[in-house]
């Protein structure tokens, strides 16, 4: 099995990605951003979540360090943006904003690409992770197809994982009933508030750092 994929690295990147998209914690979430929606809009809003989280690892993966590099971003400035996107998307969670009718037929499109998509599913944690473990294996002296296949494998897996936390949430959508969401929408947007702000202060933290 190790020559086809190192399964210690597969374990590593899919409990490390696991941990930091969190499938059970994205599910009050989304509840929330999609609390206006049908079944059938929300169950399109979660195929394209994952299809736009899917594609910002892989592009991360294969190109990120030379994205940053050539735009002179560095990682602190991803993760502070990242923070501040996903304060903005709180503060409308909390306040009801975001169960308001939208001007247009596409705010389910617009709820999946941003923040679901993007930076709420695919953020500045698993966008480091991925790189790194990417890097890992090119510097490694064993580096090669099985460590490559163990990555992508489990980029896939957790992506799966997601989309099943994604989907399955008309049930509890169906159990909680709209006030249940609506409460769960509150919860959500303090949580999301507060992952925001740990994600701004880790970033200032590593401004400071790097300045020193």
């Amino acid at each position: 099995m190790n020559q086809v994929m190192d399964v210690a690295l597969f374990t590593e990147v899919f409990v490390t990605l696991f941990v930091i998209m969190d499938p059970p914690g994205t599910v009050p979430v989304f509840l929330g951003l999609t609390s206006a929606m049908g079944a059938k809009q929300r169950n399109r809003a979660a195929r394209q979540a994952i299809l736009v989280a899917f594609g910002v690892i892989v592009v991360f993966a294969l190109f990120g360090q030379q994205v940053l590099h050539y735009m002179g971003i560095t990682l602190p400035a991803l993760q502070a943006s990242g923070g501040l996107l996903l304060l903005l998307v709180a503060m409308e969670l909390l306040t009801g904003k975001m169960e308001e009718p939208a001007p247009s037929g596409n705010k389910g499109v617009n709820v999946a690409l941003v923040p679901l998509g993007t930076p709420l599913l695919a953020g500045p944690g698993a966008i480091v992770a991925t790189m790194v473990f990417v890097q890992q294996t090119r510097v490694s002296d064993d580096g090669g197809a099985p460590q490559l296949v163990a990555i992508a494998v489990a980029i896939v897996l957790v992506h799966l994982s997601l989309y099943l936390s994604m989907r399955f949430a008309n049930v509890i959508h169906r159990v909680l009933k709209d006030s249940g969401v609506t409460l769960v929408t509150r919860i959500a947007g303090l949580l999301l508030a507060a992952i925001a702000v740990q994600g701004i202060a880790t970033a200032v933290t590593e401004f400071v750092r790097m300045a020193q």
